[in-house]
């Protein structure tokens, strides 16, 4: 059996990968929300859609930074590009699925077991096509009963994140929702990661596909750049309320500057 290290640079990946999930969240979250005030139809599905990129993406940099600290004894590790690839789009239209299916969900209750149902499952399918996509001299075995647990963790977590998107309003709780969603995504990585197990089979042959640095760290840094700079529009774009409030503002103005020239009768 080959030594499986899932920290060789020590915190550095896992708290990377965190913050990276919790961002993910924290932008999908701040979206829904959004979409759900939203008062047009195509304002309400831009914000999903920005929603299930958001996680989707935050999920995919997580699980593959996490990733960039999987070493295993004996062997050198590389990605099949086009599985890769795959891992991201699943992660991208089944949280997509869920998030629409609470953004349209007419029945509160249901419409958040199907969107939870959904969403996690789309973040453990994607974490296990990710670890489909491993190149290495030997072979991956997984125990089925910690897999179970990781897949139990990603529903329990995603139906949490979504009733916080749909119950949570206030920019704070949304911040600690995302915390607690960007722990749970961890947990559940790496409770997957628990379930491995790596028969390695020595081999001076050249393996298929791409190193992580290679391939994974430009991706993860591109997608984590489109995170932060939604994040940032995101969050100076106003919402509903202020622009009620602003167009109620100028409303008056204009009927204060009416007044004001109105002659004297």
């Amino acid at each position: 059996m080959g030594h499986l290290d899932h920290a060789a640079y020590g915190w550095l990946t896992p708290a990377l990968s965190y913050v990276m999930a919790s961002l993910g969240a924290a932008l999908g979250l701040r979206c829904t929300v959004r979409a759900l005030a939203a008062t047009t139809g195509a304002s309400r599905r831009n914000w999903l859609l920005t929603a299930a990129s958001a996680i989707g993406t935050g999920i995919w940099t997580m699980h593959f930074v996490a990733m960039l600290g999987f070493h295993v004894t004996g062997t050198e590790i590389r990605y099949n590009v086009p599985l890769t690839i795959l891992s991201l789009l699943v992660a991208m239209i089944v949280v997509g699925a869920g998030v629409f299916a609470v953004g349209y969900g007419k029945d509160r209750g249901r419409a958040l077991v199907l969107g939870g149902l959904t969403t996690g499952l789309g973040v453990a399918s994607m974490h296990y096509l990710g670890m489909a996509a491993l190149r290495l001299h030997g072979s991956v075995s997984y125990e089925p009963l910690t897999v179970g647990l990781s897949v139990a963790i990603a529903v329990v977590a995603a139906t949490a994140a979504l009733w916080a998107a749909l119950n949570i309003k206030s920019p704070v709780a949304v911040a600690v929702a995302s915390l607690v969603m960007g722990a749970a995504v961890s947990s559940m990585h790496y409770t997957g990661m628990l379930a491995v197990a790596v028969e390695v089979t020595p081999s001076d042959e050249a393996l298929p596909g791409v190193t992580a640095m290679q391939f994974i760290f430009p991706l993860a840094v591109g997608l984590g750049s489109y995170l932060f700079i939604t994040s940032a529009f995101v969050a100076l774009s106003p919402t509903a309320d202020e622009r009620e409030a602003s167009a109620m503002a100028s409303a008056d103005l204009r009927l204060g500057e009416r007044g004001a020239t109105a002659p004297a009768g």
